[in-house]
């Protein structure tokens, strides 16, 4: 049956084109799979194709050694939010931002100021009341 309507969330500027994984420092106790995002107990984290996300956060630009970084952070804040891993994770989903960002070549202080903003800004963006809304039209 066709519906007069869609149904969408908004708020994201990218959108990743193929699956990526990497090993992370959060561990669940049960492996997690929803329709975009996987987590196993010994932390492979997978985000797959088509995954959308918002890009760095904050008074910020887009760079290169900031991409990759915002793209694990985003899907594992999504988990917190979505309270499918436990809020005493939300220090090492920082850190995993910190570990990449450094890896892909950003400085160490920059790095360091990225860490400090989302341990004092990103608690609500981790919590269950900062979900995307559903929004529907027309």
């Amino acid at each position: 049956m066709t519906k007069p309507y869609v149904k969408y969330r908004s708020g994201y500027k990218y959108q990743l084109v193929e699956e990526y994984q990497v090993k992370v420092s959060v561990l669940p106790k049960n492996d997690i799979k929803t329709d975009f995002i996987e987590l196993s107990t010994e932390g492979m984290l997978i985000i797959k194709n088509g995954y959308a996300w918002d890009g760095p956060s904050g008074p910020t630009i887009d760079t290169p050694n900031f991409m990759r970084g915002s793209l694990v952070h985003d899907a594992l804040y999504q988990l917190l939010r979505n309270e499918l891993i436990d809020e005493k994770w939300r220090d090492e989903a920082d850190e995993e931002l910190r570990r990449i960002c450094r890896e892909d070549g950003m400085p160490k202080i920059c790095a360091s100021w990225v860490y400090i903003a989302v341990r004092k800004w990103g608690k609500v963006a981790a919590s269950p009341e900062s979900r995307k809304k559903i929004h529907k039209a027309p």
